[in-house]
């Protein structure tokens, strides 16, 4: 019944990313109104006047982006907690989300590679610090066979201080205020940096992806039934881990290094999908994509709008109410297990 609802929630979900999209062009410093809007969007961007501008150069970018970061990031959090088998992972409090963030803060701030790499630098310094991440929380949680809750909340923990710190440490070699403010961007995540030319990258990483992912449904599913059983059902789970870890990864990564830090996201848009279409992964992760793309677009609108006409970091709204519902989850969990796992 679950998996039969999945057509009519996506289309829902669908037509909420239209209408978050269609406020996210008309809400800001300067107010348009909706009709305006879409006759603006119907004429194309080469319009004349200062609300096509607007639209068209200042915000389509913005929206188009958040909407990419919120899919990609709900995506990979859903697989994650497939990986390990907890519905408490998610690319924030694993550490991927700081381990990309350090790794693009030091080539931003530091410079290196940036010479070599030239522009795909600061992506690729992200993969590598969110892959690192990850794997150093994996194998620190996993013990004697065995992954707790416990355990993986406390490995992720650790990871992100010590990459809090060393992203604080570049923060104090930065010698110029723009690098300053470039690593504040990327410990608090936003989408205000948003421009057309750097739309296609985090646009094809989410694509390609989620593509992979929803490939590979079957196996993620196996995965579910445990380690045993699906050994048995064929599916080597060393390696499928793996390279599903590194995919994750890229994903990340890439998304990572054009919106900064996003926390939570990945935690919350799962578990709700997985409340309303079940947890076979080929109708999850689809309705996943979309829900974080509306509620990411939700808190970038909020991010702009509450405090205008100063603007909030998005990281911020979404730890502010990311927070609270992992105090939830973390409590539902400790009930049958211990955190000292």
């Amino acid at each position: 019944m679950s998996r039969r609802r999945a057509p009519a929630v996506a289309l829902l979900l669908t037509a909420a990313l239209a209408a978050c999209a269609v406020a996210g062009l008309a809400l800001g410093p300067v107010r348009i109104p909706p009709g305006q809007v879409l006759d603006t969007v119907l004429d194309g961007p080469g319009r004349p006047g200062a609300f096509a501008s607007i639209v068209w150069d200042v915000r389509m970018p913005r929206v188009l982006l958040g909407a990419v970061v919120g899919a990609g990031l709900a995506v990979a959090g859903t697989v994650l907690q497939a990986l390990v088998r907890n519905q408490l992972a998610d690319p924030f409090l694993l550490g991927a989300s700081s381990g990309a963030s350090a790794g693009a803060v030091a080539v931003i701030v530091l410079g290196a590679g940036a010479g070599v790499l030239g522009g795909i630098g600061v992506p690729l310094a992200a993969f590598a610090g969110s892959m690192g991440a990850l794997v150093a929380v994996y194998a620190l949680a996993r013990r004697g066979g065995t992954m707790t809750t416990g355990r993986l909340i406390l490995a992720g923990v650790a990871v992100q201080y010590v990459l809090s710190a060393l992203t604080s440490l570049v923060l104090v070699l930065a010698a110029h205020p723009d690098q300053m403010r470039s690593v504040l961007f990327w410990t608090l995540g936003g989408l205000g940096g948003a421009r057309w030319d750097e739309l296609a990258l985090p646009a094809a990483a989410l694509l390609l992806g989620t593509g992979l992912l929803i490939a590979l449904a079957r196996p993620l599913d196996l995965l579910l039934a445990g380690e045993e059983g699906a050994r048995t059902l064929g599916l080597d789970t060393g390696r499928f881990r793996a390279a599903v870890f590194v995919l994750t990864s890229l994903v990340i990564g890439v998304l990572v290094a054009y919106s900064g830090a996003i926390g939570f996201v990945g935690l919350m848009v799962p578990h709700a999908a997985r409340m309303v279409v079940g947890a076979g992964h080929r109708a999850l992760l689809p309705v996943a994509a979309l829900g974080g793309a509306v509620f990411l677009s939700l808190a970038d609108l909020l991010a702009r709008t509450a405090a205008a006409p100063e603007e909030i970091p998005v990281g911020v709204v979404t730890a502010l109410v990311g927070g609270p519902f992992f105090l939830w989850m973390l409590r539902r969990s400790t009930r049958t297990e211990g955190v000292a796992g």
